[in-house]
C-alpha cells in the first residue's frame, strides 16, 4: 500500500490522460452528484456530501474539504458500458439494391474515477449478462476491456444503502486497478493506494507517494468497518427467492401498486438493470434507415407486448412484481446471483419513497 496527499489526485490524472484514457469521475451538476468527464481534481464534488432517504435526495456542504464524501447518486457507471442510446447499423438504399453497415461506436479509454464496491459488483453481474453467456455484446466487451477503474473505499453510508445485507460492500476487494481509502480529519488528509491489478501498481509507481505506514493502514481499515456499522437499510436474504415464488398473489402486491408511478425510475438508476428496445428510424425518402438501441423499463406497458396478445403484464401491480421478483429470485435462476447489489438507488429515487426492503420485510413477515 502507499499514501499520498490531495495533490496525488491531479498526478493521477495527468498520468492516466498520458496513457490516454478519458478521465470520468463524479461532480457536480444539476443539484446531484453524476459522472462526467473531468479534468482536474477541481472538478470533483470537494466539499460536497448528500442526504438520502426514501424518495429524498439533497446536496449540503460538508465541514471539510473531503473528495469522496457522499454516497451514490442517480447515475451509475452502467451508462459507460450499455449506453442509454446506441445506434448500431444502419442500412442506405440505392440504384442496385441496399447495403447495411456497421454503426457501432468504438470503445473509449475510459478511467473510471470513484466506483464504489457495489458498483463493482454490478459490473460482475452485468459482465455475466453480456460477457459470459451465450449471447455476447461486442460493444459491452470492448468498453469493458478499455477501462481502468479507480475504486474508493467508502467512508460512509447512506440511509438507503444496504450494501452488507448483499456482501457487496463497503469494501472493494476486487474488480478494481487502484482502490483508495481518503482519510481526512482536522489535521490530515491524504489517500491509502492499494493496486489491483499490474496496470495499477504501474500507475501507483508513477505518483509522489509513500509506504503506507502501520498506522494509515490500520486508520483505513477502521474507516470501512465503521460504515458497516452505519448501513441505513438492513435486508434479510435467506431463502428470498422461495419466499417470492409461494407469494406471487400475496395482497402486498396490490398495496405496493397502489402507490407506484411505474416511472420507471427504479430501472433507470438501478446499476444492474439492462433491459432494452430497439427501433427503426427512417428518413423521408425512405432511402436511409437506422437501427437504435435504447433502454427500456420493465415498468412501460410496451415492454412486455406480445403480438396477438397485446400487454400481458398491464397492470402496476404485475409490472412492480416482475421487477422485484426478478431482482431476487429468478435472477439467480437466470445468472446465479441477486440483481441486486444494495446500493439504495431504487429507494432514494422513487418519487413515492417505495422502500424494496420494506416490500421484502412485509412479504416475510405475513407469508401467505
Amino acid at each position: 500500500m502507499q499514501t499520498f496527499d490531495f495533490s496525488g489526485l491531479d498526478s493521477l490524472f495527468l498520468q492516466l490522460k498520458s496513457q490516454g484514457y478519458e478521465v470520468v469521475a463524479p461532480t457536480v451538476r444539476d443539484t446531484a452528484i453524476v459522472y462526467d468527464a473531468v479534468n482536474t481534481s477541481s472538478d470533483l464534488p470537494v466539499g460536497w456530501t448528500d442526504e438520502q432517504d426514501a424518495g429524498r435526495y439533497r446536496l449540503k456542504k460538508r465541514d471539510d474539504q473531503a473528495v469522496f464524501g457522499y454516497n451514490v447518486g442517480p447515475h451509475s457507471w452502467k451508462k459507460y458500458l450499455l449506453p442509454p442510446r446506441m445506434k448500431l447499423w444502419e442500412a442506405q438504399r440505392d440504384k442496385k439494391g441496399f447495403t447495411m453497415s456497421d454503426a457501432t461506436p468504438p470503445p473509449r479509454k475510459l478511467a473510471l474515477i470513484g466506483v464504489r464496491s457495489c458498483e463493482l459488483h454490478a459490473m460482475a453481474i452485468q459482465d455475466t449478462v453480456f460477457i459470459e453467456g451465450a449471447c455476447v455484446d461486442p460493444f459491452y466487451k470492448a468498453q469493458r476491456e478499455n477501462l481502468f477503474i479507480v475504486a474508493v473505499q467508502c467512508g460512509q453510508a447512506a440511509k438507503t444503502c444496504f450494501c452488507v445485507s448483499m456482501n457487496t460492500g463497503p469494501k472493494a476487494d476486487f474488480g478494481y486497478d487502484l482502490a483508495l481509502t481518503e482519510v481526512i480529519d482536522d489535521t490530515v488528509h491524504y489517500f491509502v493506494a492499494e493496486a489491483g491489478s499490474d496496470a495499477g501498481a504501474q500507475v501507483l509507481s508513477g505518483l509522489e507517494s509513500k509506504p503506507s505506514t502501520e498506522t494509515e493502514k490500520t486508520v483505513a481499515e477502521a474507516i470501512v468497518a465503521r460504515t458497516v456499522s452505519k448501513m441505513g437499510r438492513t435486508l434479510d436474504t435467506q431463502g428470498i427467492k422461495s419466499l417470492l415464488y409461494e407469494n406471487l398473489e400475496h395482497p402486498r402486491w396490490d398495496d405496493v401498486a397502489a402507490r407506484c408511478l411505474t416511472c420507471g425510475n427504479c430501472t433507470a438508476v438501478c446499476p444492474t438493470c439492462f433491459c432494452t428496445t430497439v427501433e427503426e428510424v427512417t428518413d423521408l425518402t425512405g432511402d436511409h434507415s437506422e437501427h437504435w438501441r435504447s433502454w427500456d423499463s420493465c415498468f412501460t406497458m410496451d415492454f412486455s407486448f406480445i403480438h396477438g396478445e397485446g400487454s400481458v403484464r398491464s397492470s402496476n401491480k404485475s409490472r412492480y412484481r416482475q421487477w422485484m421478483t426478478h431482482k431476487f429470485a429468478t435472477w439467480h435462476d437466470q445468472f446465479g446471483s441477486s440483481g441486486c447489489v444494495g446500493c439504495g438507488r431504487c429507494i432514494t429515487w422513487c418519487p413515492p419513497g417505495i422502500d424494496i426492503t420494506e416490500e421484502v420485510k412485509a412479504i416475510r413477515e405475513n407469508p401467505v
